[in-house]
């Protein structure tokens, strides 16, 4: 990693001599964005960074901006991100060859450094815990018979993909599409709730680790919010509270719960009691380690290093696959099927998947099903 970093600032460096000799706004003469150009490396080749590779870094990134519909308020904040941007091309580069079944490249937030990423589009709190404490643990599941492959899709449990925008409130997704799933399975109807009255009110924290509080933007954890609905009453809808995507003063009305939460568990770190815990339980909530994330475009994740403690997102996991067709051929894999908030222009349709049976970036330490009054 340190040879593509150094790399990376060399290429900045570059960048910023270069930008006085090239044209900052686009151009009619341009070539227009190709949709078909998304990947910036095949994780074979290695490009060259001489002066046409920086005029060729700057034309990528002038298509991402058009793309993306990206803006800049000055010469030196494009300069800023443009350099960022080289970064990521060589990180995306190198993410490729750590995780060869999937395909890496330029996504809507490869102007972001890593941690201007972290701090806006996660938001887990605190660390896995092995062992109780805040919560049951689930019963154990018969695991023989499980289907090959489920998806709750298909089966009418899952609202649409969501967008968390420049708020670490993953948490608070993560917390509403466990809930929604948990709710039409009890009543057959799917209902699209308030990530916003968690961001707003929910102030919740973790009697193991005093410091993990439901913070709105700032971070939270999904099992504090459960906690916080079993005490507030319950969660509005999203038409009646809408997302902002900031901190705001709470607005919460108790007459106008529609879901109300019940009970939640801790589910073991074993992912065929996961897979059974998924099936038979509904959507369940996912904490993970969202490293590859930033520059993944699709196919089946199977990072070759992946820190298994160091949790900093919180997703859904909403079904699973036995053979995921790898982008480089590497053979079929069985996966996760995990629903993002980072919209629809994100990874598959706003969808990640995640190879299954490896404990993958942490999956499976931060797992938890919730349950809804049925009426």
């Amino acid at each position: 990693m340190g040879g593509g970093l150094t790399c990376a600032l060399g290429v900045a460096a570059l960048l910023t001599c270069a930008l006085a000799a090239s044209a900052i706004s686009l151009h009619e003469h341009d070539t227009p964005w190709d949709p078909n150009i998304v990947q910036v490396t095949d994780g074979h080749s290695h490009r060259k960074f001489g002066v046409d590779g920086v005029l060729g870094t700057e034309k990528e990134f002038r298509m991402f901006m058009e793309k993306y519909g990206k803006e800049y308020s000055s010469r030196e904040e494009y300069v800023h991100r443009l350099g960022i941007f080289a970064k990521n091309m060589v990180r995306a580069a190198e993410h490729q060859a750590l995780d060869p079944t999937a395909l890496h490249g330029v996504t809507p937030f490869s102007d972001l450094s890593e941690e201007e990423f972290e701090r806006m589009f996660t938001g887990v709190v605190g660390r896995p815990h092995m062992k109780g404490g805040v919560a049951e643990t689930a019963a154990a599941l018969e695991v023989d018979g499980l289907p090959e492959s489920f998806d709750w899709r298909e089966k009418g449990a899952v609202t649409e993909v969501k967008m968390q925008g420049t708020c670490g409130s993953c948490w608070a997704f993560s917390t509403t599409g466990a809930v929604e799933g948990a709710h039409f399975i009890s009543t057959k109807k799917l209902l699209t709730l308030s990530e916003q009255q968690l961001v707003d009110c929910d102030h919740m924290c973790d009697i193991r680790d005093k410091t993990a509080c439901d913070s709105g933007c700032e971070g939270g954890l999904m099992t504090n919010a459960y906690k916080y609905l079993i005490e507030a009453g319950g969660l509005e809808e999203e038409s009646s509270y809408p997302y902002t995507g900031k901190h705001g003063e709470c607005k919460f009305k108790p007459d106008r719960v529609a879901v109300r939460v019940v009970n939640f568990t801790e589910v073991p770190i074993n992912e065929n009691q996961i897979a059974a815990n998924l099936v038979c339980h509904g959507p369940l909530a996912v904490g993970l380690n969202a490293i590859f994330m930033q520059t993944y475009i699709g196919g089946v994740s199977c990072p070759l290093i992946c820190p298994k403690r160091w949790i900093n997102h919180g997703v859904l996991l909403v079904g699973y696959g036995a053979k995921g067709y790898s982008i480089l051929r590497f053979g079929y894999k069985p996966y996760w099927i995990i629903k993002n908030s980072w919209g629809k222009r994100w990874g598959e349709h706003g969808y990640y998947r995640l190879c299954r049976g490896h404990g993958m970036c942490g999956m499976n330490t931060m797992v938890s099903a919730v349950v809804t009054q049925t009426s």
